[in-house]
């Protein structure tokens, strides 16, 4: 911990390595409540008085201190410090005072906090915690609420070593999280109440010794549905390490307790898979083939995609676990984050593909949508287009549609490159070559368009440690130049890269 002085501190500093903290006298702190609320926990003494103690050489009647600071919350970015002693809370002295005492102080202020704090050392707050936890009463807030999507809408039964037993299905926002048996939800909530002794927890479910029926299995699912929501409601408690250890299954290639995921296909309907937890990208997608009884040669063409962003999707790598993407970024705007999507560049494969059915409805589909997105550059088409846009007329529409720039492309959400000093660049990938269109950091496009067909591009590479891919291109009478570009998506770029090169390789040779 740093030991400056506190009159050099800069207060409008937008770093919290900036925030100078003294080790010496008092310093006021002003803290503005954010959604995560103040972002810190108080602790001390339940009962009011006791010994004066000496605090950096002066003598103070017991004080309150932060137990706890949250990352990046509004009390660190203020500088508030784990240790820190608190003697006024909004203008009024807390020397002595009981912990229910400061923490009422604390709730009366509204959303702006003032505390003058004393900051220690690591050693000297050693000497000063009390050594036994009877003496102390941790402050959490539990004010801070938010609805979270959470629901038991089944249960299903399981036999493992010769034991048949019912878990509980746990869902967020139509997503299946993780399936629990009742003694492990019995665990959660005596672990909770430990960790949050000042909560008044719903009750749980009895615990009951006879096998239940299928009407009392249904009437614990609904009562532990209830438990979930009402304490997920408090977000502390919600983001707890217990709650989330809860939630979330491990990564454990032998599990195999079966879970439903939901893909979005190219057409707009979403398809529901069960598969293993511990299920890869290559297994989920033959499932998914497998389900809606897809060609397998036409399946060659399509992938699994996570939708990452807003009219973004990233293609996933064979070796990634679909479940745990489905888990993690749940949404209550969209069923799923997983979907299916075209994986392919060449034309003329694209054509071969039009004798199957269903391959063109979900080409036809995907062309749409990226026309709508703007990706697709239209122009004065749009409205043949619009005109067109029946699945019965799917073939007329992609026909009008591969004339048009753009068609086929995967375009990247923009981001820096190291050719702009200022601005971003938004990158679009195709059998033609590579388009760089300058954009404003907040993505608005301008004017200038560098475009680099294949046979400008030297070589290409990923930077793992920049988060970003670099490529080598020559234009006539200029020397080779190498191009940075930082993307988080840096290694779908460069299996965009490869997979052109290895259909450039299908047209020469017809595969």
């Amino acid at each position: 911990m740093q030991t400056m002085a506190d009159s050099d501190t800069d207060e409008n500093s937008p770093r919290v390595e900036n925030v100078k903290i003294s080790h010496s006298g008092p310093r006021v702190v002003t803290i503005n409540k954010t959604e995560t609320g103040f972002g810190f926990n108080v602790r001390g003494q339940v009962s009011e008085g006791g010994q004066l103690r000496s605090i950096n050489g002066e003598l103070y009647a017991p004080l309150q201190h932060v137990s706890a600071v949250l990352d990046n919350g509004a009390a660190e970015l203020a500088g508030i410090r784990k240790g820190d002693r608190i003697l006024e809370v909004n203008g009024v002295n807390v020397e002595g005072a009981t912990h229910k005492q400061v923490v009422d102080l604390i709730k009366s202020g509204g959303d702006v906090l003032t505390l003058t704090v004393i900051s220690v050392t690591q050693q000297e707050a050693e000497r000063l915690e009390p050594t036994d936890d009877t003496q102390g009463y941790s402050y959490i807030d539990y004010s801070e609420k938010r609805s979270l999507p959470i629901s038991i809408p089944d249960y299903h039964y399981l036999e493992r070593n010769g034991e048949r037993y019912v878990v509980f299905n746990i869902y967020m926002a139509g997503r299946q999280l993780c399936s629990r048996r009742y003694r492990e939800f019995a665990t959660l909530h005596s672990n909770l109440k430990k960790e949050f002794a000042g909560f008044t927890f719903p009750k749980l479910p009895g615990k009951w010794p006879f096998a239940l029926s299928e009407q009392q299995l249904d009437s614990r699912r609904r009562g532990l549905e209830q438990y979930l929501e009402k304490v997920c409601a408090v977000r502390v408690i919600a983001e707890s390490d217990a709650m989330q250890e809860f939630l979330t299954d491990q990564d454990d290639e032998t599990n195999i307790t079966p879970v439903d995921l939901k893909i979005l296909l190219p057409d707009r309907e979403v398809v529901t898979v069960s598969v293993k937890k511990s299920a890869n990208t290559e297994e989920v997608y033959a499932t998914v083939v497998n389900k809606i009884g897809m060609n397998k040669n036409s399946a060659k063409y399509f992938y699994l995609f996570e939708i990452v962003e807003y009219n973004f999707e990233r293609k996933l790598q064979p070796g990634e676990y679909p479940h745990n993407l489905y888990i993690q970024n749940y949404s209550t705007a969209t069923s799923t984050c997983l979907s299916v999507r075209r994986w392919l560049f060449t034309l003329s494969r694209e054509l071969m593909l039009m004798r199957d059915q269903q391959a063109t409805a979900y080409i036809f589909w995907q062309a749409v949508d990226e026309v709508n997105r703007g990706y697709i550059h239209a122009g004065e088409r749009l409205y043949q287009l619009k005109a067109l846009q029946d699945a019965t007329r799917a073939l007329e529409y992609l026909k009008l549609a591969r004339e048009l720039s753009g068609y086929g492309d995967v375009v990247f959400p923009h981001c820096p490159c190291d050719s702009r000093k200022d601005g971003h660049v938004m990158v679009a990938v195709g059998i033609t070559g590579v388009k760089l269109h300058a954009c404003r950091e907040d993505g608005t496009l301008e004017s200038q368009v560098v475009e680099m067909g294949w046979d400008s591009i030297r070589q290409w590479e990923v930077d793992d440690e920049a988060m970003a891919f670099c490529l080598q291109y020559h234009r006539p009478d200029k020397s080779p130049r190498w191009l940075k570009i930082f993307t988080p998506y840096y290694t779908f770029l460069l299996d965009c890269f490869e997979r052109i090169m290895e259909e450039s390789k299908w047209v020469d040779t017809g595969e």
